[in-house]
């Protein structure tokens, strides 16, 4: 559950989205303290990127694209789908309203939708976590989850592949940082099984 010092941070997090998102975003909360505990991350920064990670996702496709542009934060974003555009958003929110300054805090909101090449325990830690939240209920989300106790990398790198075969199979642009994370994820695991 949330550490009381979150608690006027949590107020603010749930002002900006549904019941049904805040629901949600506990979840992640849950699940990216216990991936910071079985991982060795930072259990309280993986704890407080979960409960910002989606500060923006239920405002208007036509505010993030207006911020996206005006903060000139990653344009490129607007070529891809809307989905994306709320991560870039909420990190340069929560930095101007809530007065975050945690690099690392706001790095794994950033990256928490695309992924990106070298991502950090943080990031991989918040992106997986949103992925297995015990809310979530898509193809293939119980093998993500069960892959996800025994290693955190190949655990995303299936994440990612997931959402790379659901946007094939809908005839979708694939964002490219997303593939980069993928094989980036993927030839770490590799590295780590030919040196054990």
């Amino acid at each position: 559950m949330l550490k009381s010092e979150l608690a006027p941070l949590a107020e603010a997090v749930r002002r900006q989205m549904s019941e049904r998102r805040w629901k949600h975003t506990l979840g992640v909360v849950g699940a990216a303290r216990e991936l910071a505990e079985r991982f060795g991350g930072d259990a309280d920064k993986a704890e407080l990127a979960a409960l910002l990670h989606d500060y923006a996702k239920d405002w208007p496709a036509e505010r993030l694209e207006r911020i996206l542009r005006d903060q000139d934060l990653a344009p490129d974003l607007l070529e891809y789908d809307k989905e994306l555009w709320h991560a870039p958003v909420g990190a340069w929110a929560v930095r101007e309203e809530l007065g975050v300054a945690d690099e690392e805090v706001l790095d794994a909101i950033r990256w928490h939708t695309s992924g990106r090449e070298g991502m950090s325990l943080l990031d991989k830690i918040v992106c997986l976590a949103d992925y297995i939240e015990p809310g979530r209920n898509y193809p293939g989300a119980e093998d993500i989850r069960e892959l996800s106790r025994l290693d955190l990398d190949e655990a995303l790198a299936a994440a990612f592949g997931n959402t790379i075969r659901f946007l094939l199979e809908r005839g979708r642009l694939i964002y490219p940082l997303t593939v980069l994370a993928r094989n980036d994820l993927l030839r770490g695991a590799m590295r780590r099984r030919e040196h054990s």
